[in-house]
């Protein structure tokens, strides 16, 4: 079974820049109720791609991160492929909107 890994800020650099596929990476707050929505969509995701590594981030101790990438507001979505970003999706989604965002 395919699991969506939680990371670290710290971590950011390693875990996706250095993938050699692609990689969608879920901001999101604990408090956030559209984060919650998409939640679900982002698990069923990692399921159904096994091609994509999805992490989460927890944006509330990632603010460099944020800033970095120019996210001001959550949930937000980022792709990055062999570490480049490629699409940003802010907003809660369904999971055909996703599917369609992460196969850009």
């Amino acid at each position: 079974m395919i699991k969506v890994e939680e990371i670290l800020a710290e971590q950011f650099y390693q875990e996706v820049e250095q993938a050699s596929g692609k990689v969608l990476i879920d901001f999101y707050a604990p408090w956030c109720a559209p984060c919650k929505m998409l939640a679900p969509v982002v698990e069923q995701i990692a399921q159904e791609h096994e091609d994509i590594k999805v992490i989460k981030i927890n944006a509330d101790n990632s603010q460099e991160l944020m800033a970095e990438f120019g996210i001001r507001g959550i949930p937000t979505l980022l792709l990055m492929n062999k570490g480049e970003l490629v699409a940003t999706q802010v907003g809660a989604a369904s999971v055909s909107q996703v599917t369609k965002f992460v196969q850009q």
